[in-house]
């Protein structure tokens, strides 16, 4: 079995998993084909089905022997209208409707609005939008049993569709019964990242983090125009963000979300935490096997902004060219990351270093691959937390991320320009040195001659204690002198 070497690319590629993908075979032609991520989108599908999948993706991750990351990206809660007299009704354009709490099938005139925390919140001026948008209506009165509106752009309403308010913080918590049930699933099935939808206030991420009681990585994705104004909150207590333009580009005028994602991603990449760009990145390859070249620059720009990674919905889990999709995304990265300009744009970002020594050093790994040549820079981390602070930097050279756990191994497969080793703990200096170069050459990050920086910390095992960094050079035959294999 050919191993997986790094990338040559320093962007993640997360690809939603679906009917078009969920078979082992598929799984690994999308995993040789650049995916670093698999995406479990938890709206669709039962349990026994993602529990089919997520073990398909660990034996593929034996079979390679390379970590993969997991995200399990929960529903959240869903507005709806209820149903029709016909299944469906036309709101005249410019007319008025009526959304009541009146459980009786709707017509061209009203609707049951099955959401009663709607009805004491809303307010005269104020949207709502059904169906994706493709409706849009304005409350000309609200009261404790009926919103009155104006069509402001009618057609037909038909069964469930969904509802937006996208002028209101909702009195709705971002976790459901299901999505309670989904995330013990998530966390029983040893997910590394889960995805928070709906989020509105840092209250929403914080009883996520509750129920995961310490298990993996936490994920807010931000598409609702609430949790713009308290950003930074929802991103302290988060350990990545996501950029979820789906909801946003219903929620906001269509111009407004290129704006919104530069300052979601320059957020997280300021704290140092992972962001990833969703939605639409190659939406016409759901049906076309070439993407369209506005779909290209999006990407492109992504990846130009610094993103850790680029995300893959309906194109890999239910499209006719998931493999394609794959491909193309990972050489419009390798593209954009050989320009020359790359390094000037990637770094338009001023991240200052908090006062610590950790911070410090991966600020001076950064300088030393400017300054001198440098194949890459190694880092012994047991949680991830050194790797994130390098990978801030946004470095020139790649990060290869040693450590002894497994899940942390997973965890950083998000990391911008990490290449995750799981392998047996370190116990002094001379080990670290030895092991490292034995790794860089194993994992193709040098050869002969090459110099590489090694950060660790002292005493080993200690989290947060990242105070060490030291340049080697390798010789070339330390994989031949060491007898017996890594693990």
């Amino acid at each position: 079995m050919a191993k997986l070497d790094p990338r040559g690319r320093k962007v993640k590629i997360l690809a939603t998993v679906g009917p078009a993908s969920n078979s082992p075979e598929m799984l690994e032609k999308l995993l040789r084909a650049g995916v670093d991520a698999f995406r479990v989108n938890m709206s669709h599908g039962d349990h026994t089905v993602h529990a089919a999948t997520i073990a398909a993706i660990r034996a593929l991750e034996r079979k390679v022997n390379r970590p993969i990351t997991v995200l399990c990206d929960l529903q959240g809660p869903k507005l709806r209208v209820g149903s029709f007299k016909d299944g469906r009704a036309v709101i005249r354009h410019s007319g008025h409707f009526t959304l009541d709490r009146n459980p009786e099938l709707g017509d061209e005139n009203r609707a049951c609005l099955p959401h009663p925390e709607l009805f004491g919140i809303l307010h005269t001026g104020q949207r709502l939008l059904i169906d994706d948008g493709k409706l849009r209506l304005r409350v000309l009165r609200a009261d404790a049993d009926e919103i009155l509106c104006s069509a402001e752009v009618g057609g037909v309403i038909s069964n469930r569709k969904g509802v937006n308010v996208p002028d209101a913080v909702i009195p709705v918590p971002a976790m459901t019964d299901k999505d309670r049930r989904d995330l013990a699933f998530a966390v029983g099935q040893g997910a590394d990242w889960i995805a928070l939808s709906f989020v509105q206030r840092p209250e929403d991420v914080a009883e996520a983090r509750r129920l995961m009681g310490g298990h993996g990585a936490l994920m807010a994705k931000i598409e609702k125009p609430a949790a713009i104004s308290r950003l930074e909150e929802i991103l302290e207590l988060s350990d990545g963000l996501m950029v979820a333009r789906g909801d946003l580009g219903v929620e906001l005028n269509p111009e407004q979300v290129p704006p919104l994602q530069k300052r979601i991603v320059e957020t997280a990449r300021r704290q140092g935490k992972p962001v990833v760009v969703a939605t639409q990145m190659l939406e016409s390859m759901i049906e076309s096997p070439t993407p369209t070249r506005a779909e290209v620059s999006d990407v492109a720009n992504a990846v130009y902004d610094g993103a850790d990674a680029v995300m893959l919905s309906a194109e890999t889990a239910a499209g006719a060219w998931p493999e394609e999709a794959v491909t193309i995304m990972d050489r419009i990265a390798k593209e954009v990351e050989a320009d020359p300009g790359y390094a000037a744009r990637v770094h338009f970002i001023e991240t200052l270093p908090d006062p610590t020594t950790a911070d410090a050093l991966a600020q001076a790994c950064a300088s030393i691959a400017r300054a001198v040549p440098i194949a890459g820079i190694i880092v012994f981390t047991g949680s991830g937390s050194t790797a994130r602070r390098v990978a801030r930097e946004r470095p020139g050279v790649p990060m290869l991320v040693l450590t002894p756990s497994v899940m942390t191994a997973r965890k950083v497969g998000l990391l911008w320009g990490a290449h995750a080793v799981a392998t047996k703990d370190i116990g002094s200096f001379e080990e670290m040195i030895a092991k490292g170069k034995r790794m860089a050459l194993r994992h193709a990050f040098g050869t002969a001659g090459s110099r590489l920086i090694a950060l660790a910390g002292v005493p080993f095992g200690t989290p947060g204690a990242t105070n060490l960094l030291h340049v080697v050079t390798l010789v070339g035959d330390e994989l031949a002198k060491h007898e017996g294999a890594d693990s």
